[in-house]
């Protein structure tokens, strides 16, 4: 069902707005299954590494990683304790990933932990919305909603988390998505810096 959700074409669009962006040796959290593969800019991934919680998605993440002939390490393991040592990549890539972890603040602390000092995240997710009306029915929505869609909150912020981390947020773009309720589908996506 996730798989299919966040293989959506408006979805994908956005995956090839953000994705592109990465180079160097990059990090991706919830990589299994490998959606977002397809929109590497490959010439300019020297090593790609990653992590998801689900080890049966995780084959097809390293077989799409093999079959573009880069340098991987793909791992199960979870956000909140990233399994990779600090300053050790040029780019995190984060999409659709945020909404289900456990430890919403605790994961984007590790993705801070593992980024050299210069370093970016790249972030695509589903969250919030800024509009009061909106929010009222995500709070009312999401205890039913998480059980049948893996553990994914509604009601995360994006931005405001990302900037309560010490990130400084360089927004490119939000809005809803088309053919989605909108408690579904407020979108934000740009890039993270790293500040010391």
């Amino acid at each position: 069902m996730i798989e299919l959700c966040c293989g959506m074409p408006a979805i994908e669009k956005l995956r090839g707005k953000v994705v592109p962006l990465a180079t160097g040796r990059i990090f991706e959290i919830g990589c299994g299954g490998g959606l977002n593969q397809p929109f590497y800019d490959t010439n300019q991934v020297t090593e790609y590494c990653g992590i998801d919680p689900n080890e049966r998605l995780l084959e097809s993440a390293r077989r799409r990683a093999r079959e573009n002939g880069w340098a991987s390490e793909i791992k199960e393991g979870v956000g909140e304790d990233i399994p990779f040592a600090s300053s050790s990549f040029d780019m995190v890539v984060c999409t659709y990933t945020l909404c289900s972890v456990q430890d919403h603040s605790r994961v984007i602390s590790e993705l801070k932990r593992i980024l050299k000092p210069e370093g970016r995240l790249l972030f695509l997710e589903h969250g919030r919305s800024p509009d009061a009306s909106v929010a009222k029915w995500q709070d009312r929505i999401e205890p039913i909603w998480k059980p049948v869609a893996g553990g994914c909150h509604l009601t995360r912020p994006i931005g405001p988390a990302l900037r309560a981390a010490r990130f400084a947020v360089e927004p490119l773009g939000q809005r809803y998505i088309p053919k989605t309720p909108k408690f579904a589908g407020w979108m934000e996506w740009g890039i993270a810096h790293k500040r010391h």
